[in-house]
């Protein structure tokens, strides 16, 4: 069963991650045969959190009891105090996930942290600008593979601006086979432009309907 480890703290910017929890915890598109996920909320502390929006959530473990393998998958929201120590050992574990083949998502605020710690400097890489990394990362060095779009994927490292939420969620759930691809490709169609006519082919594309 592959995790999907959810890293919680105050001020967590809640729509970042709307729609990648609400898919994979609903599994209301995913294929027949898609393999088996969960999703647990991860912290420095066992102590309640509050995200941006008001919202508590008690994380389900400690960063120290995340079981990280090729299996795993690490996601880094955006919030406005990353900058507190007690964060760093996410980081640490970041690292040793990419290490392991496994996978890291970070959006918004995130990404800087991870350029800090010199986690952009060797894959290609997106955030809200490459003038705001420069500013605000001391341990940058990637900017020649800095690309300049809302969401970002390669090698097992998913990056995104803080506008770039939808794409990021097509590119996590690209990278766990639990979509048909005309599945993804028609959810992605629909959110982004709000045309009716990718809801019905989202529709046309589910398990269900390959039934009637």
């Amino acid at each position: 069963m592959k995790t999907i480890y959810l890293y919680v703290l105050d001020t967590l910017a809640d729509w970042e991650i709307g729609f990648v929890t609400a898919e994979l915890h609903s599994k209301r598109f995913f294929k027949a045969d898609a393999p088996l996920l969960r999703i647990k909320t991860v912290a420095h502390s066992k102590q309640p959190i509050h995200t941006m929006g008001g919202m508590k959530i008690t994380p389900d473990c400690l960063v120290e009891e995340m079981d990280l393998n090729q299996e795993s998958i690490l996601l880094l929201p955006g919030a406005d105090n990353w900058s507190d120590s007690r964060h760093h050992a996410v980081l640490d574990a970041a690292r040793e996930l990419l290490l392991l083949g496994g996978t890291v998502g970070a959006i918004c605020g995130a990404t800087v942290v991870l350029g800090n710690v010199g986690l952009l400097n060797d894959r290609s890489h997106t955030s809200n600008s490459l003038e705001f990394l420069e500013m605000f990362c001391l341990g940058y060095n990637g900017q020649e593979l800095y690309v300049d779009q809302r969401s970002v994927s390669d090698n097992r490292l998913i990056t995104a601006g803080s506008t770039g939420a939808l794409l990021w969620t097509k590119q996590i759930i690209e990278s766990l086979h639990v979509f048909k691809k005309e599945t993804l490709e028609a959810w992605y169609n629909y959110f982004s432009t709000g045309n009716a006519s990718h809801f019905f082919e989202l529709m046309q594309t589910l398990p269900s309907a390959d039934n009637k």
